[in-house]
């Protein structure tokens, strides 16, 4: 089965749909997100209804338990709270009923996936080795997806010796046996220095996963938070990928 990967679109409309035509263009089986469609950017209503049409797996992240209330708002400050807060205001309360039933953690085709972490799937980061060896420990098959740090980063072990960290667009792994942990990066606010949108491919019978990006009107996703009274900051650090 040939899967599209993405996560943390983050209510960025004009990143998700130029991730889904690109999409398109792969010919892909199945689409899986890995959570936090909300939060931060200005279209969160649009960007749920795309994803709830066209993803067969939608798990639920932090930024979407906050809003939905099943996560104390406290949890979060500054510009993330307010953007929490606002997402209130736009959603249904269908759609906020929806992400407070969602989960953070699944499997499907024999692929573990998670929105942050096999230890704790709503708020680890696996940005650095250590965490990647404790999550390794803990993974119980070939291959797991992880969203949550908006970087596109691969851990594993290959002759014994742990490899990993941030992954070049276009770059393929040949997952093989495992263990190894792939995250696809993220729609709608990367953070690893590329302003393009990240996402991932998996072909789960040939076994490989491969990071790709797609360029999109970052101007005009800039000027939908500005129009929609959310933190100017949030707007700005699209164009750097920060």
């Amino acid at each position: 089965m040939k899967v599209a990967v993405i996560s943390d679109v983050h209510g960025n409309v004009q990143a998700l749909e130029a991730v889904l035509a690109a999409i398109d263009e792969l010919h892909v089986d199945e689409i899986w997100s890995l959570g936090d469609v909300v939060g931060y950017g200005a279209d969160p209503v649009r960007c749920m209804e795309i994803v709830d049409e066209r993803a067969v797996v939608s798990l639920a992240g932090n930024h979407d338990l906050v809003v939905a209330g099943t996560i104390d708002i406290d949890m979060f400050a500054h510009d993330a709270r307010d953007a929490a807060e606002w997402s209130r205001t736009v959603l249904s309360q269908e759609q906020i009923d929806v992400l407070g039933a969602r989960m953070p953690g699944g499997m499907r085709e024999d692929v573990q996936m998670f929105h942050a972490s096999i230890r704790d799937p709503v708020w680890e980061y696996i940005v650095d080795s250590r965490t990647a060896e404790l999550c390794l420990e803990r993974q119980r098959r070939p291959l797991c997806l992880v969203g949550h740090s908006h970087v596109q980063l691969l851990w594993g072990y290959e002759g014994g010796e742990l490899v990993g960290g941030t992954v070049a667009a276009g770059a393929t792994l040949a997952y093989g046996e495992g263990p190894y942990i792939v995250n696809p990066g993220s729609v709608g606010q990367p953070r690893d220095g590329d302003p393009r949108a990240g996402y991932a491919v998996v072909d789960t019978q040939q076994g490989t996963a491969t990071w790709l990006r797609a360029e999109y009107d970052i101007r005009a996703a800039q000027g939908a938070i500005r129009d929609a009274g959310l933190p100017l900051r949030l707007a700005a650090r699209l164009a750097e990928g920060r």
